[in-house]
């Protein structure tokens, strides 16, 4: 993991690459953001448009949770006018960033305002699986590209707006999607716990094998009290997520004799989620298909 230790060890030559004019991913005259993950990035990115250049620090189709920050990424936060987290616990490692450099610029933590859920007594931080939050992280983005470039304030107003909008007519059409399901047969079971907000808004019961964070790895009781529950309750849906390990899920599928339904997009865009709204569509109708079966 990343430490302050092994962020002052490579400092000198952190600072050279900060200290130079320009940076790998500013364009002239664009505002450099940098978002600490992927899905966030694409979220600056619609509110910001062409005013910003944005650089995620997790790449797509990788795990934010045990990302380890590179001296570029670093390199990176020392340069940006704006440093947009998630916060909720999800990426403690920024915090460790923005020390490291002395950053002095705008920092936003995008869930702020969100009712956090808890799951095992733990906060979890995927808010963004619910298609309201996404609402409330837009108007935070905007707020925040208004304050530090006010010329663009007008821009980013309505491009937020129109966003939303957008945002209004996923969020209905998964709800269709699951109202042809009946309710008994909602559940599901991923990799790791990150799908609850999913499930809070569109009444569907996710399962894992694996806590909010991936960090820690399952017992071997938990993934045994889960495969019962799964034996008992008919649970027909069962999936790996894009960016973890699916040699949990597909031992329970096998132990189980339900079929793995696909791949989810839970931390990461990537592949089949090339963006946020693809990737609500892509995990909501990938479910709903398997819940039909």
């Amino acid at each position: 993991m990343f430490s302050r230790r092994s962020a002052l060890a490579g400092f000198a030559s952190i600072l050279a690459v900060i200290s130079a004019p320009t940076s790998s991913f500013a364009q002239a005259g664009k505002i450099e953001v940098v978002a600490s993950f992927s899905i966030l990035a694409d979220l600056v990115r619609q509110v910001g448009g062409d005013r910003v250049s944005v650089r995620s620090i997790v790449p797509a189709n990788t795990d934010a949770h045990v990302y380890e920050p590179k001296p570029a990424d670093v390199a990176a936060v020392g340069r940006a006018k704006l440093v947009v987290i998630n916060g909720l616990g999800f990426e403690a490692w920024a915090d460790r960033i923005v020390r490291a450099v002395n950053y002095s610029g705008e920092k936003l933590v995008a869930s702020r305002g969100i009712r956090a859920l808890s799951v095992r007594g733990q906060t979890d931080p995927h808010a963004w699986q619910d298609v309201a939050n996404v609402k409330v992280y837009i108007a935070n983005i905007r707020d925040a590209l208004s304050k530090i470039d006010p010329a663009g304030a007008s821009s980013y107003a309505s491009r937020a707006a129109s966003y939303d909008a957008q945002l209004d007519r996923l969020d209905a059409e998964i709800k269709a999607g699951f109202a042809r399901i009946p309710q008994a047969n909602r559940k599901v079971v991923t990799s790791h716990d990150a799908f609850h907000y999913f499930g809070d808004a569109y009444d569907v019961v996710f399962l894992a094998p694996q806590g909010v964070s991936t960090e820690a790895q399952p017992s071997a009781k938990d993934v045994g009290a889960l495969i019962r529950q799964i034996k008992e309750e008919g649970i027909r849906a069962i999936f790996i997520e894009n960016m973890t390990n699916g040699r949990v899920v597909q031992q329970i599928g096998s132990e189980t004799g339900v079929k793995v339904g696909g791949t989810l997009y839970a931390d990461a865009l990537g592949g089949a989620a090339s963006s946020y709204i693809a990737m609500m569509r892509h995990n909501a109708r990938t479910i709903a298909a398997a819940l039909a079966r």
